[in-house]
């Protein structure tokens, strides 16, 4: 059974540094994508931070990150990682990664298999 553990979250100052990790197993897919999600406090919607593919490592970013997010993966241990620098207060959320057979992309309801998410807050 798959699962998909996220840690590394917590509480940093604007303009400051958080590196989350998300542990996968049981997942028996050749290749799948990874991808990062986060949700605001009081909203809804997930939005897509970034992701990426197990078979050729191709990287997607949300506009509101690009630059500043980088998505990286660690094959021997089966852990992906997101390197969140210049940290804004709006960044703060509750970040998941969550797993699709699809290939690329944030496009949320093609990821089937979820973390239980970490918080990240991001203070003025």
């Amino acid at each position: 059974q798959a699962q998909l553990v996220e840690s590394g979250g917590g509480l940093v100052q604007f303009g400051g540094s958080l590196r989350l990790s998300c542990a996968v197993s049981g997942i028996t897919w050749p290749f799948y994508t990874i991808g990062w999600f986060r949700q605001a406090s009081g909203k809804e919607e997930l939005e897509g931070v970034a992701s990426i593919n197990t078979s050729d490592d191709s990287t997607y970013y949300g506009d509101s990150v690009k630059g500043r997010f980088t998505i990286s993966r660690d094959a021997v241990k089966n852990t992906v990682y997101l390197q969140m620098d210049r940290l804004k207060v709006e960044d703060t959320g509750v970040y998941f990664c969550a797993a699709t057979i699809m290939y690329g992309g944030l496009r949320r309801l093609e990821y089937d298999r979820w973390g239980q998410g970490t918080q990240v807050t991001v203070s003025s």
